[in-house]
């Protein structure tokens, strides 16, 4: 049960038709929903294909009419699943302003607007970021609480990357003005900022090669830099996994889906929606 607007509302007293599509489309847990989600990313994958192949001219010229009408016949699929999706949540707001939500519509406007002005329709590679269902399809729990273990380690992490970055922009400018001094505007270093760019380039073992020290005391502080720029790689990934090595473990998910939010992330054993408190 949950308070909805000043009403009771439980999941059972939805129509049993917008609870089926709601499991068929948001959940991955039934033959149908599985193959409803397969189906789906198969045509997300063509459309993508599609966009991509239109910007090949010769491509463009031979088959132009076929993706013309592929992409049109995909767009309106789409809009289709859009206004399902909106009708199957008993918060149709909340799911078009999630996350979810807004690349599903940004997927298909671009074709619309793609009538009245050239270009907007190659927006639709945005298609590519909801094969995130993947992972409920193929059932891959275990990776997904993996990546909720990553997030927090980097989260956790935030505070010790933030002062570690810190102190490479002052190794930058310190170096940057070293070698500027050192080299000088006769060797390429025309400035302090353009020399913390070499800095950053040979730090970060780029090495792109439009400046180079051309004095024997700059190239060996070169040879420094370099040799500097491998143990600060390290760092970074030392004190990710030293939180990972202390990040919570994440229980197993389920591929429910909140039938009035649409959020997504439950515990297997989760009765209620821990975003809103509908019931699952």
């Amino acid at each position: 049960m949950q308070k909805l607007y000043g009403e009771e509302i439980n999941k059972d007293q939805s129509p049993k038709w917008k609870n089926r599509l709601h499991e068929v489309i948001f959940e991955a847990d039934t033959p149908m929903g599985k193959l409803f989600d397969v189906i789906l990313l198969w045509a997300i994958l063509i459309s993508v294909v599609a966009v991509m192949l239109e910007t090949v001219d010769f491509i463009r010229l031979e088959y132009g009419l076929l993706l013309y009408i592929i992409e049109w016949t995909l767009t309106g699929l789409f809009t289709i699943e859009y206004l399902l999706r909106l009708l199957a949540v008993g918060k149709p707001i909340k799911y078009a302003t999630s996350f979810m939500g807004v690349i599903d519509l940004l997927s298909t406007i671009p074709t619309y607007i793609g009538l009245f002005i050239a270009g907007p329709q190659y927006m639709l590679v945005l298609r590519t970021v909801r094969l995130l269902r993947v992972f409920r399809i193929l059932k891959l729990r275990r990776y997904v609480s993996e990546a909720q273990v990553l997030i927090s380690a980097i989260k956790s992490s935030m505070a010790k990357i933030t002062v570690f970055i810190g102190a490479v922009i002052v190794l930058v400018l310190i170096m940057g003005t070293v070698m500027y001094i050192v080299e000088g505007p006769d060797n390429g270093f025309t400035s302090i900022p353009y020399s913390m760019y070499w800095t950053i380039v040979t730090i970060t073992t780029v090495g792109y090669g439009d400046i180079a020290p051309q004095t024997a005391l700059g190239q060996s502080i070169a040879s420094f830099v370099m040799l500097l720029g491998y143990g600060i790689i390290a760092v970074p990934t030392g004190i990710v996994s030293a939180e990972l090595n202390r990040a919570k473990q994440f229980k197993d998910i389920s591929t429910q889906a909140c039938p009035q939010c649409s959020r997504e992330g439950h515990d297997k054993d989760a009765k209620h929606c821990k975003y809103c408190g509908a019931d699952l």
